[in-house]
């Protein structure tokens, strides 16, 4: 067999000289990085780029300007609203189905985990449909709604749901394997010392996954006021009542207020760099927290 300096200098049959193997694929590794550098500027930079550039085109007084108009004020604090419903709820049934999934075997386990994966399967405008057919005046449910007066869809109840639907998975998805990995002798080893079920969740099991639910939390909140195509299809779009912000885009777009369209739309891209940025710090802490480890 060859030795590993053999292997790395290879005669050249043309010229005598020896080069390393890695030297000649180091072509490869540049047009692969240009290809991924080209996509990202056509697909990403440029579009958001131009988003910018039309929303600052008459300067930081009409930019402002745009921002404390009564329809964006109403379309802004509905999209709050929405998410600081869906956010709670969200984590609470996440945190619940975690903990059955990860500490427990029962028939159905891996059933449940498909059902919790669904709004990752299926369109978001499925699932505004999907509500419509159930909570829609010709829906299973319309007519005991509206015998009760209760309204659902084109109202803030449908959007609340729609964006709960598809939100659902983030919190339970990104508790799962942390709860998994971290086992459960200090939890069971907290009980022997005697510690309640609460205590042992606040002060054992809390901790160990305040990383894994806090990025669960952070992606719930983007996506909740982010969320386009299921709310879209419950809400009517209607200015000041049902109208959240990436649905204001929408609107002021078709309207040809193209300035007030660019301005919201640099607001839902400030909260996406503070997303990202906020992902950013949680995975260096969860690293952090593994070396130490």
């Amino acid at each position: 067999m060859r030795t590993d300096a053999e292997l790395f200098n290879t005669p050249d049959a043309s010229s005598g000289r020896r080069v390393a193997p890695r030297s000649q694929g180091a072509w490869v590794k540049w047009v692969l990085i240009g290809i991924a550098v080209l996509y990202l500027t056509l697909i990403l930079f440029i579009p958001a780029l131009n988003v910018f550039v039309q929303a600052f085109r008459n300067g930081l007084g009409s930019f402002f300007s745009n921002l404390v108009s009564q329809p964006f004020l109403n379309a802004v604090k509905l999209t709050l609203l929405i998410a600081a419903i869906a956010l709670p709820i969200n984590t609470i049934f996440g945190l619940c189905a975690a903990w059955a999934i990860a500490r427990h075997q029962f028939p159905g386990r891996t059933l449940l985990l498909s059902i919790i994966d669904i709004p990752f399967a299926i369109s978001p405008v499925v699932a505004g449909l999907m509500i419509v057919l159930l909570y829609g005046r010709n829906g299973w449910f319309g007519p005991w709604l509206q015998a009760n007066d209760l309204r659902i869809i084109f109202a803030v109840p449908g959007m609340v749901l729609a964006t709960m639907f598809v939100t659902m998975p983030f919190v339970a998805r990104e508790v799962i394997p942390v709860l998994e990995e971290a086992g459960t002798d200090q939890e069971e080893a907290a009980k022997t010392l005697g510690a309640s079920d609460w205590q042992t969740f606040w002060r054992v099991t809390l901790p160990n996954i305040r990383w894994g639910l806090l990025y669960g939390l952070i992606l719930t909140n983007a996506r909740a006021m982010g969320e386009f195509g299921a709310v879209s299809v419950v809400s009517g779009n209607i200015i000041g009542k049902t109208q959240t912000l990436p649905l204001y885009v929408e609107e002021a777009y078709k309207q040809y207020k193209t300035p007030e369209a660019y301005s919201a739309a640099v607001l839902l891209a400030f909260l996406a760099v503070i997303t990202l940025v906020l992902k950013e710090i949680v995975e260096r802490k969860t690293r952090i927290k593994d070396v130490e480890e």
